[in-house]
């Protein structure tokens, strides 16, 4: 990683970094939704479809085309009622993110 000027960065100033990124992200929450996942949505868009990380209150999914991408909006409302059971944590909304190609395999 280096700095706009081309310094290099110290070791300790990226895992700064890393740490405070990963402090904002609850992993045991994504962990419990990719659980949830198979029993919330339709078996098709739980194979092809991956929730990613659920940030401010939305929960970000991963999809292969813009066709799983309105299936999952279009879902959206029986997506976080399935969730609901997560309880404060729950996601409040529901985004998607085209994955990259190489992503799934």
């Amino acid at each position: 990683m280096r700095r706009r000027d081309d310094e290099p960065v110290s070791l300790s100033d990226v895992l700064n970094t890393v740490a405070g990124r990963l402090r904002r992200v609850d992993l045991r929450l994504i962990d419990e939704i990719r659980r949830l996942w198979p029993s919330v949505v339709d078996p098709v868009l739980a194979e092809s479809c991956r929730p990613e990380m659920v940030k401010d209150g939305t929960l970000i999914v991963s999809v292969p085309s813009g066709a799983f991408a309105a299936r999952i909006t279009h879902d959206a409302e029986l997506i976080l009622r399935g969730l609901e059971v997560l309880g404060a944590s729950a996601p409040r909304s529901v985004r998607t993110t085209l994955a990259k190609p190489d992503a799934r395999s």
